[in-house]
């Protein structure tokens, strides 16, 4: 069963995902329409299409073909105008099955500080922005945003440039960036959860939707421990838990995944809590006492 108010972008369809990768190689369209339909028929509310390096032609054909077997509204994944024009282009609204936040619109993940010119793109086909604020410009050089309030700053200047578009706050969708907790020796926990809060709190931002690659949170841990013991997708549930109070309600994740919101005392709250309160490799300690 889904979260209640979690919103959850299927993933699967993207030429980076190891298991998806060689439907793209072989150009199994079949495949990757088998996978939309699974994705539907288990609760994803969006379809994510990231076609990786194939050329816009490919955008369009999957496109196409994809909404021949699923209602769901699309998100047309990439960071090259071509192929988010191909992809926009070849969306059709008609007998999609309405969902949140955007009605039959499709998602158009992502455009950032240094990719403002994809804006643009709504005169080919209204979309729901995905504006990613984990960079921006600062005296002409693309730079990380490297804290809480940074990051807030970034989502105030990218939903003010979608109104001038004329997409109102309530159609945006901001995600924060999230990197691998196992590695993560810079506090980008620390500084996503503090985004947050500040977010959550601007009245100028009431509405706005909040989304991660939830899946990035965990890359490269292991699914469980030497005993068999499911921990990845416990992990990930922190993390929920401690962020959808803060505004978070949408994920590009995984349908087959477990989600839930965990009490207090569970060992993922009580790991991810404890690991927050630390920096650095100490942090990282708390990660494989978690998986030992």
């Amino acid at each position: 069963m889904a979260i209640e108010g979690l919103t959850i972008i299927g993933e699967s369809i993207n030429d980076s995902v190891p298991s998806t990768h060689q439907l793209f190689v072989n150009e199994d369209i079949e495949g990757l329409k088998a996978l939309a339909v699974r994705q539907a028929e288990k609760g994803a509310a969006y379809i994510d299409v990231n076609v990786g390096r194939q050329p816009p032609e490919f955008m369009t054909y999957l496109v196409e073909e994809i909404q021949k077997v699923v209602d769901r509204p699309l998100s047309i994944d990439t960071p090259d105008p071509e192929l988010a024009a191909a992809g926009l282009k070849a969306y059709k609204p008609a007998g999609v099955h309405p969902q949140k936040p955007g009605g039959v619109l499709p998602i158009l993940n992502s455009i950032s500080p240094l990719r403002l010119e994809m804006f643009d793109l709504y005169q080919i086909q209204p979309f729901i922005p995905i504006l990613l604020v984990s960079e921006r410009m600062e005296d002409g050089e693309r730079k990380p945003t490297r804290n809480a309030e940074e990051t807030y700053q970034t989502t105030k200047e990218m939903v003010a440039k979608a109104a001038t578009r004329g997409i109102p706050v309530e159609q945006c969708i901001i995600d924060p960036g999230i990197a691998p907790v196992g590695t993560d020796l810079d506090g980008n926990l620390k500084r996503l959860l503090d985004a947050l809060l500040l977010i959550h709190e601007d009245p100028d931002l009431n509405g706005v939707h909040i989304s991660v690659g939830l899946s990035n949170f965990t890359v490269m841990l292991p699914s469980k421990r030497a005993d068999g013991t499911p921990v990845k997708s416990a992990l990930e549930s922190a993390f929920l838990t401690k962020a959808m109070p803060l505004g978070l309600d949408m994920i590009i994740g995984s349908v087959t995944r477990k989600y839930e919101i965990l009490p207090a005392g569970h060992p993922a709250m009580v790991c991810l809590n404890e690991y927050l309160e630390l920096d650095g490799f100490d942090a990282l300690l708390k990660i494989k006492e978690f998986y030992s």
